[in-house]
C-alpha cells in the first residue's frame, strides 16, 4: 500500500534530513515511525503526502506514484499533521461535509460516518459551532473525523496522540485496529513508545535522517521495550559516528 524506494531529501543549505530511506507497508498493517526531534520523521510524511517535493527516490501510494500521479495518490489516502489547523471559519460539520464532498462521499454516508465518529469523541455537541472556537485536543478530533470520512486505504498521522485525552487516545487505537481490519495502512510517527510497540505491526527507527532499523516489532523489541531499544541504537550510532 505504501512503497517508499531510497527517498532522499535535502534543504536549502546543504542540510539532508532524509538519506536514501527505504520503507514498505501492506495492506492492514501499523508501522510505528520512531526518532528523536529533527531526525526527518516529518520530512518523510510530507513528502509521502506530496507536501513536500524531493530530489531522489520514488513514492508509490497502492501503486500509484505521488509524483507522477497525485491526484490518484492522494484520493485513497488521509492526513493529519501534528498540529491540525481546520477552516476556523467554518462550523465542524460545514467542514466535514466539504471533505466529504471534496472525495465524492455521498451526502447520506457523511452523515452516517460524522454521526457515529462525532458521537466516538464527544464532539457531537459542537458540530454547529466555528472550528476557531476549538481547543487543540478538539481540532485532533476533528481532523480524525475528516479522515475517516472517505475510507482510506493508506492513514498518515504525525504524532496523532499529542492533545488527545485519555478516552480519545483508547478511542483512535480502537478504530486503528478496525481500519486495519478493513485492510487500510497505517503509517505514524509517534513518541509515545509504549502505545507503539503495543499496537504496530511494524516499527521504523529513523537517526539523521538515516533509517537505522525496520521490521517487524517483535523483531525489533527482542523481548526488551521499544524504548530500550530505541535509547540503545541511538547511543550505538552516536559511538560510531564518534569512532
Amino acid at each position: 500500500m505504501l512503497e517508499i524506494r531510497g527517498l532522499s531529501k535535502t534543504y536549502p543549505g546543504g542540510k539532508k534530513a532524509v538519506d536514501n530511506l527505504s520503507l514498505s507497508i501492506e495492506s492492514g498493517e501499523i508501522c510505528g515511525f520512531i526518532g528523536r526531534n529533527g531526525a526527518g520523521k516529518t520530512t518523510t510524511i510530507k513528502a509521502v503526502c506530496g507536501i513536500l517535493d524531493f530530489e531522489e527516490g520514488t513514492i508509490e501510494i497502492d501503486g500509484k506514484n505521488i509524483k507522477t500521479s497525485p491526484v490518484e495518490a492522494k484520493a485513497v489516502m488521509a492526513y493529519i499533521p501534528d498540529n491540525p489547523e481546520p477552516y476556523g471559519f467554518m462550523t465542524a460539520i460545514k467542514y466535514l461535509t466539504f471533505i466529504g464532498d471534496i472525495y465524492k462521499v455521498p451526502r447520506d454516508v457523511q452523515k452516517e460516518r460524522i454521526e457515529k465518529y462525532a458521537e466516538m469523541f464527544e464532539l457531537k455537541a459542537v458540530l454547529g459551532n466555528n472550528v476557531s472556537s476549538f481547543s487543540h485536543g478538539m481540532k485532533q478530533k476533528l481532523a480524525v473525523i475528516s479522515a475517516l470520512i472517505h475510507r482510506p486505504k493508506l492513514l498518515i498521522l504525525d504524532e496523532p496522540f499529542v492533545g488527545l485525552d485519555p478516552i480519545a487516545t483508547h478511542q483512535l487505537r480502537q478504530i486503528f485496529k478496525e481500519m486495519c481490519e478493513e485492510g487500510t495502512a497505517i503509517f505514524f510517527s509517534t513518541h509515545v513508545l509504549e502505545v507503539a510497540q503495543k499496537i504496530c505491526d511494524k516499527i521504523a527507527i529513523i537517526k539523521d535522517g538515516v533509517l537505522v532499523a525496520s521490521g517487524e516489532t517483535e523483531e525489533i523489541t527482542k523481548n526488551e521495550s521499544l524504548e530500550d531499544v530505541f535509547l540503545e541504537l541511538n547511543d550505538r550510532t552516536e559511538e560510531t559516528e564518534n569512532e
